[in-house]
């Protein structure tokens, strides 16, 4: 028990207006509880418990995930630039592509290099890609242009907006499973290559 005893111990417990207990694994591997106003120290110590293995398994994941970041190279400058340029020449093409599968039109292209978002779409139709895409395989590109490009039949994320992306895009919940696994390590590998 000095295992759970010890994770125990770290917890980092936090009290809400919410109605069930949830469990995260934060990024230096330490847990966080998220609990209601009025759950006592001793349901949540026994909630713990009971999801010693489930805590055990993702801590492992998050750890690992430490020790990939560790190792990973940072782009530098130039590489950012170089996917940039890539972009440029690769996106137009495919969001020509899915736009006339779909039917729909759209205004400027702009390629980015940012930190949080893979792509957006406003409302009058200009669509930003992040150049990182560059650095996934295609189908997480095509998998990010095909979701903008619905943005121009529904401004939201509907059943409608999903039912028009698997028309044309039937992997997408493979591929976007693929970017949210791994996209945050382009982007911190991003991050890092900034900052020389």
């Amino acid at each position: 028990m000095s295992d759970i005893n010890s994770i125990i111990t770290n917890a980092e417990i936090f009290r809400s207006r919410r109605k069930t207990v949830a469990l995260q694994i934060a990024e230096d591997g330490h847990l966080i509880v998220r609990a209601p106003l009025r759950c006592s120290n001793k349901d949540i110590i026994g909630f713990i418990e009971k999801s010693e293995k489930w805590i055990q398994t993702h801590t492992a994941r998050v750890l690992e995930h430490n020790r990939e970041l560790e190792q990973l190279e940072p782009f530098t400058g130039q590489d950012i630039r170089d996917m940039a340029q890539r972009a440029l020449e690769v996106i137009p093409e495919r969001v020509k592509y899915y736009a006339d599968m779909l039917g729909v039109t759209y205004g400027r292209i702009t390629i980015r290099n940012q930190r949080t978002k893979w792509g957006s779409c406003t409302s009058n139709g200009n669509l930003n890609f992040n150049c990182l895409l560059m650095a996934t395989p295609a189908e997480v590109m095509d998998s990010v242009i095909v979701h903008e490009l619905c943005h121009r039949l529904h401004m939201n994320h509907s059943n409608g907006f999903y039912a028009s992306i698997y028309r044309v895009f039937p992997d997408y919940d493979k591929w976007n499973k693929w970017l949210k696994d791994n996209g945050g390590l382009l982007i911190k590998r991003m991050t890092a290559g900034s900052n020389k």
